[in-house]
């Protein structure tokens, strides 16, 4: 940053994903989950620096250099449903080219008519309307451009899928089709040696995840405050971080309250627990940060049945 300055903008990042999984991270925007989806694709600015390790297979993302990313593993084993799709389309070139080309790069298919037949499946696969294939990406509403982008990751039957807010500018039936294909994506049987397909969605939209996710990852202030089966953070007994309920009681069909207060900035970080200046059952332990431990990384999670009620008597 200007004068020196640094900001950790994904710190300490731990989590799987699974063949024939998807994985939904969620949390408030500027948490950090875009700039997670770009460090594994290569894809951060200039000045940015990651550590660690990101395994795909054998392949360490994290440490690949630019060929690697460019001709094995974008679009052919990471397949990226980008947000803002319509910066991510070139503007002089209409939906049917960029599908085509797609197809030609990613299966090798050739013919003129070969290729117009297969852009308008690939279209269909993501509800892509055939009379605007011909259109140019300024011709396009933001629904109708976050289904073009879609219809793109999807080509090359990746398998990982990653998809950044794929349900942005579209109405509810659409983000139902849309999560639904994304999913039969990932219950596909796979590629030629049997191996299944996973997904990692980030989204705002909790419906949508609970729609679609087996597993449920938060992520608050560029970290992962929990980690959960999708049905247990859903339904009974439902989340254990503070944050995470907070999440599901500000939806409509629930609560409809918000989480008080503001995300912090990523750069003024607390020392502790960046969420205890908004937790209701925040203490001075907060003061120091907790870590992820199992499923949940709180001084004072909110306990389930099989669980005892004080986290200080369970640790004893």
């Amino acid at each position: 940053m200007p004068g020196g300055r640094r900001i950790a903008a994904v710190t300490d990042v731990r989590f799987d994903v699974a063949a024939g999984e998807c994985l939904a991270l969620i949390g408030e925007s500027g948490c950090g989950k875009s700039v997670l989806a770009s460090a594994l694709l290569g894809l951060l600015p200039g000045n940015a620096q990651t550590a660690g390790t990101a395994l795909l297979g054998d392949l360490d993302l994290l440490t690949a250099d630019e060929r690697t990313l460019a001709r094995t593993v974008r679009g052919r084993r990471i397949g990226l449903v980008p947000q803002s799709p319509a910066a991510h389309l070139t503007p002089v070139r209409t939906v049917r080219s960029h599908l085509a080309e797609t197809v030609a790069a990613l299966t090798g298919l050739r013919g003129r008519a070969a290729l117009r037949a297969a852009a308008e499946d690939a279209a269909a696969r993501a509800a892509f309307p055939a009379g605007h294939l011909d259109r140019h990406p300024h011709e396009l509403s933001g629904g109708l451009a976050q289904r073009a982008a879609t219809a793109l990751a999807l080509v090359g039957d990746a398998p990982l899928l990653l998809a950044d807010e794929p349900t942005t500018g579209l109405d509810r039936d659409l983000v139902d089709r849309t999560v639904d294909e994304l999913r039969r994506h990932v219950d596909a049987d796979g590629d030629a040696e049997g191996e299944g397909r996973a997904l990692l969605m980030i989204t705002h939209d909790l419906a949508a995840a609970e729609r679609i996710a087996d597993r449920v990852a938060v992520m608050y202030a560029g970290r992962i405050v929990e980690l959960a089966h999708a049905d247990v953070f859903f339904g009974t007994p439902g989340p254990r971080h503070p944050y995470s309920r907070g999440l599901l009681q500000a939806l409509p069909d629930r609560a409809f309250t918000p989480v008080p207060g503001l995300p912090p900035e990523l750069g003024d970080l607390p020392a502790g627990c960046a969420f205890a200046p908004r937790c209701a059952r925040a203490t001075d332990t907060c003061g120091t940060l907790p870590e992820l431990s199992g499923t949940v990384a709180c001084h004072h999670p909110h306990p389930h049945p099989h669980t005892t009620a004080d986290p200080e008597a369970a640790r004893a």
